[in-house]
């Protein structure tokens, strides 16, 4: 449901106009340094304010309630907390009849019988995310010297962002991008076939991050077109480097020790000022719809952060399920 993971095991709470959103993570070992200060770059770079992201600005500054102890995680869950402040809440008290195309509102609210709180998307706002990327600093802590890093490829399928990004503009409408990740620096031998390969619960936090459509690795879909004389990835040593990275660095579910790459398709955002049709459910009837408030107009331009703290965090877990991770004090 709210948690993931089995020995680093993130659970994420809140609400995206309640009083605060939050995060626990639990499994993290003992004598790890942990500042408040090692939230800020991360947290900056998820941060709205730029050409294309929503107005509301909020601080972000992490209050670690439990788990730290003189700069250093004790091994007992760490909670931490962000405080909302930035809320207009009545900017959608008047949408409750007429839940918006492509947002969870209409099945949030069948699921929960309508007691789901709706204002800002409530739990399934993107505003959670920041709950995540807490939770992805914790996890690169573990990952130590692996790297991993995310870029955005494509805005509206241009590899220019700022035209691609200009195309919605001029369009007055949202639009979606591309978003790559890559590791490296991994061992061999993370992933646990068949249910816990190293692909699915990548994917399986990947696709927890709002408005992710899909993911390939290495090749992708363009292997469908390969043959597999082409495909196939020649092991040059005993490390296992190979010739070519077709395979995006997992084998058989398995880490080889090569550069992760995968690629993430990121819709549209949902909510755009263009006239759209939706179901009123007070009257039944079907009628004009147009978004109002506070939105980005390109949600891939906030992903490659999110994106870096999801790949993290389940890579810390194969970490500590492989005991690959030693921590010196």
């Amino acid at each position: 449901m709210n948690s993931f993971g089995r020995l680093f095991r993130v659970s994420i709470f809140g609400e995206s106009h309640g009083e605060y959103v939050g995060v626990v993570i639990d499994g993290c070992p003992a004598g790890i340094p942990l500042r408040v200060e090692d939230f800020s770059a991360d947290l900056e770079r998820r941060k709205a304010g730029a050409k294309g992201t929503t107005p509301r600005k909020e601080d972000d500054a992490p209050e670690i309630v439990s788990g730290v102890f003189n700069n250093t995680s004790t091994g007992a869950p760490i909670t931490i907390l962000f405080k909302n402040s930035n809320t207009r809440s009545a900017d959608y008290e008047k949408q409750r009849a007429v839940p918006r195309p492509g947002h969870a509102d209409f099945v949030a609210a069948k699921k929960f019988n309508g007691f789901q709180d709706y204002r800002g998307g409530g739990h399934f706002s993107g505003r959670l995310t920041v709950a995540l990327v807490a939770a992805g600093i914790v996890a690169k802590k573990i990952l130590g010297v692996i790297k991993v890093e995310s870029t955005i490829l494509e805005i509206g399928g241009e590899t220019d962002l700022d035209k691609g990004l200009q195309k919605a503009i001029d369009a007055k409408d949202s639009i979606g991008g591309i978003v790559e990740c890559r590791v490296n620096g991994l061992p061999i031998g993370l992933g646990e076939p068949f249910f816990d390969s190293a692909e699915s619960l990548i994917s399986h936090a990947v696709f927890a991050i709002p408005a992710v459509r899909g993911i390939e690795f290495g090749t992708g879909f363009a292997a469908a077109k390969m043959f597999g004389s082409k495909h196939n990835d020649a092991i040059e040593n005993a490390e296992g480097k190979t010739s070519t990275n077709h395979a995006g660095g997992i084998v058989g579910g398995i880490t080889n020790s090569n550069e992760i790459v995968f690629r993430i398709a990121i819709k549209p955002t949902s909510s755009t000022p263009q006239e759209q049709h939706t179901l009123n459910i007070e009257s039944g009837n079907v009628e004009s719809f147009s978004v109002k408030g506070r939105h980005d107009l390109c949600i891939a331009l906030r992903v490659p952060v999110v994106l870096e703290a999801a790949t993290a965090i389940v890579l810390a877990d194969l970490l500590l399920l492989n005991k690959k991770i030693s921590v010196s004090l």
